[in-house]
Parts: C-alpha cells; sequence; structure tokens
C-alpha cells in the first residue's frame, strides 16, 4: 500500500523547503505553507530561471507570534514581526491573482543586499496563499526515479519538484491514476484532480539552484499531453485532519 514519505514545505514561496515530519492540512492548504512570496518593486511576481537564486534562502515563520526570519545566502539574518505594513495590492500568479500586503522593509533591504535584483517580500491575504490554486500536490518517488533512469541520472531528489506530498510504495506515475477519485491521506482526505504541468525549476539543483538535469527534455520524450509536460498530480482537501510520514494512502471511490 502506498504511504507518506515526505513533506515540502516552506513559508516563503520559492524558498528553501522544510520536511516537517507532520502537517495540518485544511481546505486552505497546509498550515503556515507559502504564506508569503517574492515580487519586484513594480509588483510583478517572479517565475522559472528568475527564481533559482532563493532557493537558497532559508525562512522560517511562526504563526502564533507572525514572526519571520530570513537566512540569506551571504550569513545575514533578517527576522522581525511579519504584519502588513501597506495597504492591500494585486499580484498575479500563474493561474489567478491574490491580495498581498507589504510588510516590515527590512525584509526588502536585506534581500537587496543578497542577491542582484531589488525585491519584497510581500504577505498574501488569507484564505489564498502564494501556491496554485489546488492547494495539495503528490509525486511517488518511483516516477522520480524513472524520471531519473531515462535522463541518464542515478537518482533525483525530489526537493527539486516541490511537491508538498511526496509518496513511497506504489509504481511509477502511479498517482495518475487516482486523478477523479478521493484520497485519504491520514486524517485528511483529498480529491485528486489533474496532472501537473512542470516548468524549468524543475531543472534546478534544490539547494544551490545551479542547472543540473534536463527535466523538461526527459519529460518531453515520454510525458507530454499536448504543449503541458505532466509529472505528479494536484488535489483539493475534501476533509481536513492531520496528515504524518508513514501514513497510508487509501484510495477510495
Amino acid at each position: 500500500m502506498p504511504i507518506v514519505a515526505g513533506f515540502n514545505v516552506t513559508p516563503v514561496k520559492s524558498t528553501s523547503l522544510h520536511q516537517p515530519e507532520e502537517i495540518d492540512l485544511r481546505e486552505t492548504g497546509a498550515v503556515g505553507d507559502r504564506r508569503f512570496l517574492f515580487v519586484r518593486d513594480d509588483g510583478t511576481r517572479l517565475s522559472g530561471i528568475s527564481k533559482a537564486t532563493l532557493v537558497r534562502i532559508r525562512a522560517e515563520h511562526d504563526v502564533v507570534s507572525d514572526h519571520l526570519r530570513l537566512a540569506l545566502p551571504d550569513g545575514e539574518v533578517v527576522e522581525g514581526t511579519a504584519g502588513p505594513v501597506s495597504d492591500p495590492f494585486e499580484v498575479t500568479l500563474y493561474d489567478r491573482a491574490v491580495h498581498a500586503h507589504r510588510i516590515d522593509p527590512r525584509f526588502t533591504e536585506a534581500i537587496a543586499r543578497a542577491v542582484d535584483e531589488t525585491l519584497e517580500v510581500v504577505r498574501v491575504d488569507e484564505p489564498e496563499y502564494a501556491g496554485g490554486m489546488h492547494r495539495v500536490s503528490l509525486l511517488s518517488r518511483a516516477s522520480v526515479a524513472d524520471l531519473a533512469a531515462r535522463g541518464g541520472a542515478e537518482a533525483l531528489d525530489p526537493r527539486r519538484f516541490r511537491m508538498l506530498v511526496e509518496v513511497d510504495g506504489c509504481d511509477p506515475y502511479e498517482e495518475d491514476g487516482w486523478c477523479g477519485r478521493r484520497v485519504r491521506l491520514g486524517e485528511a482526505i483529498v480529491r485528486v484532480g489533474e496532472g501537473m504541468p512542470r516548468c524549468v525549476f524543475t531543472t534546478l539543483d534544490p539547494d544551490t539552484g545551479a542547472k543540473d538535469f534536463p527535466t523538461l527534455d526527459v519529460l518531453a520524450e515520454h510525458r507530454k499531453v499536448g504543449a503541458d509536460l505532466l509529472l505528479g498530480v494536484y488535489a483539493d482537501v475534501e476533509v481536513p485532519g492531520e496528515v504524518r510520514v508513514g501514513d497510508e494512502i487509501e484510495v477510495l471511490a
């Protein structure tokens, strides 16, 4: 039977991922996941390869005290309260627009010293968040291993795909067969949707941001559907609950 093998979360979109042993999965997503994101000074978000430098930033956010901490690649640490300090404004994500607020400008000033581009850290207004429209994503480690083999690599770190839930104990691409079905993850139940189109960000090492694997080329050879290169699946939360590493995954009706 498939099991939950791991999680990938981060309070600030595109930064270094955390791998907790459990998550509190609600209709709005995993608690604390992708509450913030980076935008340019004109309010537009970063996309694709432009986010490569951000994976070396380590972000931590205490949802109770609303304290945000960023550890930057140059060794600088900036931290403080992450409450809104501006009027709301609109940020266009790849699948929708969300409303956000600017936070303490000290975060923006520190980022400017650490990367080549002036970037602001902004807070997305709840119940929205800085991830995709569907709040859950799933990918089996067997699918990742098959992709690695097809690309001539001994192994690939699944973190490069930045999926909320990693799955073990199933065949490569078995998760594709869950589309349209309800799936129990620990105490939670999700409704699995469509396959996930992949972007150039999946070609990057998850720790360094260096391009190190031809992910899109390999997917184009055997996972292309129309114009999309698919790997993993989306899902929406129907029944919230705690999900832990090692929990069994049950495919329902």
